[in-house]
């Protein structure tokens, strides 16, 4: 697969509002990987999102953030892959994740969308999970608030103190991902 062109999409929402909450992690790991690749996102002509052609990891990929929803985020994904003629084979969405303690990451391929809407938009669109997922967990919320609301809600003062570090650990597990793999990706940032 080292030939084909990847697809690596951040999800989030757009507008500055949204721009630190923990919903939008998705976005700082593109950003992340944006710098170091030292490309700029530009907005693409024909499906709402901002793009970059480049190599990550030594590898041929597009790296997206849509600029949709994320309840809608299915819409930009699907006009990329056709656009780009990516199959989701190559595709790779990184998310937020509440299941999984803040800072924690885990690759995975395919799987269920466990409530996440940007992942339902998705297979919606799609007709399929069978995609890769790079999992970065936000926690839980705690006591009885709403996990929307906590998604949507900046990380706490601690969080922010350790989110450069685990933002900079996850755009490592994509380019792992790209360049070695996702079994030798799980065994290095999987815990």
């Amino acid at each position: 697969m080292a030939d084909d062109v990847w697809l690596v999409v951040g999800l989030g929402n757009p507008g500055p509002s949204y721009a630190k909450t923990r919903h939008n992690v998705g976005h700082l790991v593109a950003d992340e990987l944006a710098a170091r690749t030292g490309g700029n996102f530009k907005q693409h002509k024909q499906v709402r999102a901002e793009v970059i052609e480049t190599r990550i990891g030594g590898i041929r990929a597009v790296l997206a953030k849509p600029r949709s929803y994320m309840n809608e985020s299915g819409g930009p994904v699907s006009g990329l892959l056709k656009f780009f003629k990516v199959t989701p084979a190559t595709l790779v969405v990184v998310h937020d994740e509440l299941d999984i303690d803040f800072g924690t990451l885990r690759a995975k391929f395919g799987g269920g969308d466990n409530g996440h809407n940007g992942l339902k938009s998705i297979r919606k669109s799609l007709g399929t999970g069978d995609y890769y997922r790079i999992r970065f967990g936000v926690g839980r919320p705690p006591g009885r608030q709403n996990p929307a609301d906590f998604v949507l809600n900046e990380f706490s003062s601690t969080e922010r103190k350790d989110l450069p570090f685990a933002v900079d650990r996850t755009a490592d597990a994509v380019e792992s991902l790209l360049a070695d793999g996702l079994e030798v990706t799980q065994g290095k940032y999987n815990s």
